[in-house]
């Protein structure tokens, strides 16, 4: 069974696939700093409590835009697991081609995205990810990664409603019943949930607008996705677990090499 692993700005999310179909899936947050062996018990503990051993784990990926955790996650990998991960980076191979002005720049979530929607659905599709930042990837029938586009997420928003203000309180994001809020915590709501789906309508109609074209396939996902998707006419498709499928087709491209993890061997953890 193959660990697919996405380190998120909020969570690590973990999938156990075998083949295409996802067996087991859990998170850890990304914000507190593990030790490798801190990482390795938690991770033994995640995977007997879904009923898999340890020695059914056959390879690793990970995809990761938390460069300070790497070191110890890649180093528990190999300490308790007992297999290399391979790393999405320079050097892997994803079947897209980075056309952008500066391809280094480019995250590698939003290439696992990018690759994940076009084997799956076909291009050109445009690629939503409402995560701690809301991603707009832009890849043609060609596979070519062309554009991306990073706004704040719903929950970077929220959080500096309530931090940044006095007397506005930490609330739950939904939608509200209406957006004729008459209170504080709907008014709250409205704000940040129908902002987000204004701003989400308004980028893919530019977009598909500046690209002269209509019969782009926007494919959404993310933890909030679902949430925006159901309000959002210009969203075909949600998948929540997108990246996860992602990280699967790139490492069926690249599991006949050698993985290449050496930058994180031998490091001291800090």
């Amino acid at each position: 069974m193959l660990l697919a692993v996405d380190v998120g700005n909020t969570n690590i999310s973990f999938g156990v696939m075998k083949g295409k179909k996802i067996v087991a899936s859990f998170r850890m947050m990304s914000q507190t700093a593990h030790t490798s062996d801190e990482y390795g018990n938690n991770l033994i503990a995640l995977l007997r409590n879904n009923g898999i051993d340890k020695d059914e784990i056959s390879g690793i990926i990970i995809s990761s835009v938390v460069p300070n955790v790497m070191h110890a996650l890649v180093n528990s990998m190999v300490k308790y697991l007992g297999k290399q991960p391979y790393i999405v980076g320079p050097g892997i191979k994803t079947g897209i081609r980075i056309a952008t002005k500066n391809p280094a720049e480019i995250g590698p979530d939003l290439i696992v995205g990018a690759v994940a929607a076009y084997e799956l659905y076909g291009g050109p599709a445009i690629v939503i990810d409402f995560g701690t930042a809301t991603t707009y990837v832009y890849i043609n029938e060609k596979a070519e990664f062309l554009a991306g586009i990073l706004s704040p997420g719903i929950r970077i928003s929220a959080k500096a409603l309530w931090e940044d203000t006095a007397k506005l309180p930490e609330i739950e994001i939904k939608k509200p019943d209406s957006i004729l809020a008459q209170e504080t915590i709907s008014s709250m709501q409205a704000g940040l949930v129908y902002g987000q789906i204004g701003q989400t309508k308004y980028i893919i109609n530019e977009m598909k607008r500046e690209l002269g074209r209509d019969d782009i396939k926007v494919v959404a996902t993310g933890g909030l996705g679902r949430l925006i998707s159901e309000e959002t006419e210009e969203i075909d498709i949600y998948d929540a677990n997108l990246l996860l499928h992602g990280l699967r087709i790139i490492y069926e491209k690249n599991k006949r090499t050698k993985p290449l993890t050496e930058e994180y061997d031998n490091k001291e953890e800090g």
